[in-house]
C-alpha cells in the first residue's frame, strides 16, 4: 500500500485542540500520526484531497505533501517502535499497525479485558490493527477469537504478533463481511465484540455489531471523545444495545453495551 505524508506545521494553545484536529484528519483517512507527520493511504488522499486542503487552509497551517513508498515507511516505523511488553507477558511488534498497547484508547480496552473472564466465549475484534486486543481476549480464556482489518499490512502484523504470543486467532483481511458465517459463526454468535476505531466507522457498523452479538453479549467501543458519546449511545440503543457504562482515560472514552 502506498502512502502520502503530510508534514503540517501545527500550533495549538491546548492539547485537546490538537487531539480534535488529529481526529478530524483521521476521519478523512489519516491512519498514522508521528509528530507533525500525518500518513494517509494514497488512495484516500486522492479521494479526500480537497476536504483536507480546505481544513488546513481554514486552520491557517503551512504544510507539505509528498508520496512515500510503503517499504520506506515500514522501515522508519519499525526502527522507532521496538517490541512492546504488556501485562500477561504479551509482546507486540507494532510495525505500521495501530495498537502498540499504550495509547489511551487501547489501554481502556486492555484494562477492561484484564478484569474479564472470557472462558468459553466467542470474541470478535473489528479493526484489529496489531492484534493486541484479540491476543488479550485469547489470553483471558476466549474459546474462539476472530479478528478482521481492511489493511493487508495490519493483517500480516496481527498474524505475526499472534504467533509471537503463541495464541490461535482467526485473522482475516476485510470487513465484517469476512466473518465465517458458513462455518457456524457470525450472525448472533459472538459473546463479545471489540472495536477501537473512529466514531464514524463505529456508527456505520452499529447494525452489524448488533446482528453479530448473541442475546446477552456485549459490545465494547473506543477510539473517540466525550462529545462523540451521545451519537454512539443513541445509535446503539436504536439497535437494542443497552448502555452499561462509560469509561475514560484523559480525553478518550470507551462505551460498554449489552444486547
Amino acid at each position: 500500500m502506498l502512502y502520502h505524508v503530510l508534514h503540517i506545521n501545527t500550533s495549538f494553545a491546548e492539547e485537546w485542540q490538537k487531539d480534535l484536529f488529529d481526529q478530524e484528519l483521521c476521519d478523512l483517512g489519516v491512519d498514522t500520526i508521528d509528530g507533525e507527520d500525518y500518513y494517509i493511504p494514497s488512495a484516500l488522499w486522492e479521494e479526500n484531497e480537497n476536504a483536507i486542503r480546505a481544513q488546513l487552509s481554514n486552520a491557517n497551517f503551512q504544510y507539505t505533501i509528498s508520496p512515500v513508498a510503503d517499504e520506506n515507511w515500514n522501515a522508519v516505523w519499525e526502527a522507532e517502535h521496538p517490541i512492546q511488553e504488556l501485562p500477561l507477558g504479551v509482546k507486540i511488534i507494532p510495525h505500521c499497525a495501530f495498537g502498540a498497547g499504550h495509547h489511551e484508547t487501547t489501554s481502556l480496552l486492555i484494562n477492561t479485558l484484564l478484569s474479564t473472564n472470557l472462558t468459553g466465549k466467542n470474541v470478535l475484534d473489528h479493526g484489529t490493527g496489531t492484534g493486541v486486543l484479540a491476543i488479550f481476549a485469547k489470553k483471558q480464556g476466549a474459546q474462539q477469537v476472530f479478528a478482521v482489518d481492511i489493511d493487508d499490512k495490519s493483517v500480516e502484523n496481527a498474524k505475526e504478533n499472534a504467533a509471537l504470543n503463541n495464541v490461535e486467532i482467526d485473522i482475516r483481511l476485510g470487513d465484517l463481511s469476512s466473518l465465517p458465517f458458513r462455518e457456524g459463526l457470525g450472525l448472533g454468535s459472538f459473546h463479545l465484540i471489540l472495536a477501537n476505531i473512529h466514531r464514524n466507522v463505529l456508527l456505520d457498523h452499529m447494525p452489524s455489531y448488533a446482528a453479530s452479538l448473541q442475546k446477552g453479549g456485549e459490545l465494547w467501543l473506543s477510539g473517540f471523545y466525550e462529545s462523540d458519546c451521545p451519537a454512539l449511545i443513541s445509535s446503539a440503543e436504536s439497535h437494542s444495545l443497552h448502555h452499561l457504562a462509560t469509561l475514560s482515560n484523559g480525553e478518550w472514552h470507551m462505551l460498554r453495551f449489552q444486547k
